[in-house]
């Protein structure tokens, strides 16, 4: 499985992908990724699953997307 994850900051929005959250999450956590230092501290806001690589990737774009922004914004 592969999760899209979307994290919130004080000011910034994080939309990443992975295929082990808890690990990906553990890294923003400890500041060392470039995500980390840009939002700080965060909360998983929202995540979702899919099958494989590719139909992830797409959903990523979405969430990325004006239509994307604005579908998170309504959560």
């Amino acid at each position: 499985m592969v999760t899209v994850y979307v994290l919130q900051g004080k000011d910034k929005r994080y939309v990443g992908i992975t295929n082990n959250l808890i690990r990906r999450l553990a890294e923003h956590k400890s500041g060392h990724t470039k995500s980390a230092q840009i939002i700080g501290q965060f909360k998983l806001l929202h995540t979702e699953e899919f099958p494989d690589y590719n139909s992830a990737r797409k959903r990523e774009k979405f969430l990325k997307s004006g239509q994307g922004r604005e579908f998170l914004n309504s959560l």
